[in-house]
């Protein structure tokens, strides 16, 4: 059994023996996955040990100190925590090892088309439609939207609808799409930041083949609850040590000046510190708790604590700032790689935050997801529940 001196000796080896100050990036990522250092929670031949997940700081305090390379997690957040674990979850063999590896390495980005113009808070309602043709292929045809890094992306997770004569939740089936392929188009949306990070996707007649479908037919609102409760938890639980993430920026704002400091608003500063602390340390407990299963329910709730956090810090920055606080840096069109709320200024912060309420759920969903599987509240009364989702108002 792999233990943290096991790991330690791996680790070691693999550094020894591509040596990061003279191997190429891309030689020590894939030396690295293969000696099993990539995720060491996965099975063996998928960058893993079969380990304790918890034991992966163990590696990554080695790497660090030997200045060795990582895979820009940032840039590939999609793939490494939605993409991932849900093609580990219910992906057949070949499609694990097909996927994982390039995914890892960096190699193909991800993005996720789940969200459309009619079914976005209820994305059980979504209407693009996947049909199997008589050659073993399915034809899809939809529009998506909000769909971060699609300009991109080389593959994307997708739900469909496959049986508009089951009820909503029951005639869904998820794939692995080709976002190279005829019939995909992604087009910019700007956003209130003047960058274009999100996009929409509309696909006419695009084909996927059956070796592409993950998990069984019909079955995919159970494999899209895989990927929704890891995105809740990689959005809202991301790591970092203390006063790190948007307390940070708002702490050293502070700090630099004391001219513009009040009783009130240093009440208000020590108040958002604690919570954000708070905040920190139960995503560190979660991380925890996913060292021994699947993520649950209880994902939701950091993240909508992430939300809520963001947007009263970054606001509160601004404040403090005055009048320099209405300034913003840079208005141009682009479309960048990543969402780089410390890398710019204020009112970036600021006006990328409102997102923070809307993407990944709303917080609205959220509190009913809460409330339901954490507090074990009475359901709302559904009036769809058992009804085909062609006989829907739409």
């Amino acid at each position: 059994m792999t233990d943290a001196d096991d790991l330690r000796a791996r680790t070691r080896a693999l550094l020894a023996e591509h040596p990061p100050a003279a191997t190429s990036r891309a030689d020590f990522l894939a030396a690295r996955f293969d000696a099993g250092l990539a995720w060491v929670h996965y099975p063996e031949g998928l960058g893993g040990l079969g380990a304790a997940r918890s034991l992966q700081s163990v590696v990554e305090a080695e790497l660090a100190a030997a200045g060795a390379p990582d895979n820009d997690p940032r840039r590939i957040g999609i793939g490494l925590g939605m993409a991932a674990p849900t093609i580990l979850a219910y992906g057949t063999e070949e499609q694990k090892r097909r996927f994982l590896r390039p995914l890892w390495l960096g190699e193909e980005v991800w993005c996720q088309l789940f969200s459309e113009p009619g079914a976005g808070s209820d994305l059980a309602a979504l209407s693009t439609r996947a049909v199997l043709g008589d050659d073993g292929v399915w034809t899809v045809t939809g529009q998506k939207v909000w769909t971060s890094s699609a300009h991109l992306a080389r593959w994307a997770i997708l739900i469909a609808r496959t049986d508009p004569a089951q009820p909503k939740h029951r005639g869904i089936t998820y794939f692995l799409c080709d976002m190279t392929d005829p019939g995909v188009e992604v087009r910019p949306l700007r956003q209130i930041t003047g960058e274009a990070e999100f996009n929409e996707v509309f696909l006419t007649g695009v084909r996927i083949p059956d070796s592409h479908r993950l998990g069984e037919v019909g079955e995919g609102w159970q494999v899209a609850r895989t990927t929704l409760m890891n995105e809740r938890v990689s959005i809202g639980g991301s790591t970092g040590g203390r006063e790190s993430g948007m307390i940070a920026p708002l702490a050293r704002t502070w700090r630099e000046r004391p001219e513009q400091r009040t009783h009130a608003l240093h009440q208000r500063l020590i108040t958002l510190w604690v919570e954000a602390e708070v905040a920190r340390l139960t995503g560190e407990r979660l991380r925890q708790q996913l060292a021994v299963g699947q993520p649950g329910p209880e994902g939701s709730g950091l993240k909508l604590s992430f939300a809520r956090l963001n947007q009263q810090i970054s606001g509160l920055e601004v404040e403090l700032l005055g009048e320099e606080g209405l300034l913003y840096d840079d208005w141009t069109m682009r479309r960048p790689e990543l969402v780089d709320f410390t890398g710019r200024g204020p009112g970036y912060r600021y006006l990328r935050s409102k997102g923070n309420s809307i993407e990944g759920g709303t917080s609205e969903v959220l509190l009913n997801i809460v409330a339901e599987r954490v507090l074990g509240l009475p359901t709302e009364p559904r009036t769809d529940k058992d009804v085909a989702w062609k006989d829907l108002a739409r």
